[in-house]
């Protein structure tokens, strides 16, 4: 059978969720898919390209279905928690998305869906522009350590270490909480700032 471009993403993010990003490879990847490297560029000119592919891909999952009808402050939020999900959704999944600048169809339309949730709000174009990158900055960095967090496994060890009684103290408060109640805390400081924006711009 031959080999198809969904084949060789499906093949790649599931060797990603085993390997890890840093043992993601073309050979690994080849001999998983079955076929020799050059199948594998026949589709993708080099991994960066297949890296852009499977960040599509995760990211695709943003869309997938309607958003919840509500105001664009909450729709915002609910986009940042499904792309926090998606990216945790497998092993490294924020530092692919992370590492790709591409213009893949479902990249595009998460981000043209969250340009008109702001322009419909009222922010002028460019600022809409500079909201989604924060609040995509917020949620891939969070994301990053929140799974660099799992992969240690030694975080409290390295909290117990510090030196005085207070910062240990916050940073095992940092370490233990929820990690999806903290995204929220996070997330939630983040649109105070830009709920403020726009009124200021409504004035």
């Amino acid at each position: 059978m031959q080999l198809k471009r969904a084949d060789v993403v499906t093949g790649a993010l599931a060797l990603l969720d085993t390997d890890g990003l840093d043992g993601l490879t073309m050979r690994k990847l080849g001999a998983r898919l079955g076929v020799q490297a050059g199948g594998i560029y026949w589709h993708f000119t080099n991994k960066e390209a297949l890296l852009g592919a499977m960040a599509d891909r995760i990211v695709g999952q943003v869309t997938e279905t309607p958003l919840t009808p509500a105001p664009w402050d909450a729709q915002l939020a609910e986009i940042a928690h499904r792309l926090r999900r998606a990216m945790l959704a497998h092993r490294d999944g924020a530092r692919v998305v992370a590492g790709t600048y591409v213009t893949e169809p479902n990249t595009v339309r998460g981000g043209d869906q969250a340009m008109r949730i702001l322009t419909d709000a009222g922010f002028p174009l460019d600022r809409a522009a500079w909201v989604i990158f924060t609040a995509m900055y917020y949620v891939l960095g969070h994301t990053i350590e929140e799974q660099a967090q799992r992969e240690a496994g030694d975080w409290e060890r390295r909290g117990s270490e510090l030196a005085g009684p207070e910062l240990r103290r916050a940073v095992e408060a940092l370490i233990t909480a929820d990690p999806e109640e903290r995204f929220a805390y996070g997330l939630e400081l983040f649109l105070d700032g830009v709920r403020l924006r726009l009124a200021e711009a409504q004035e």
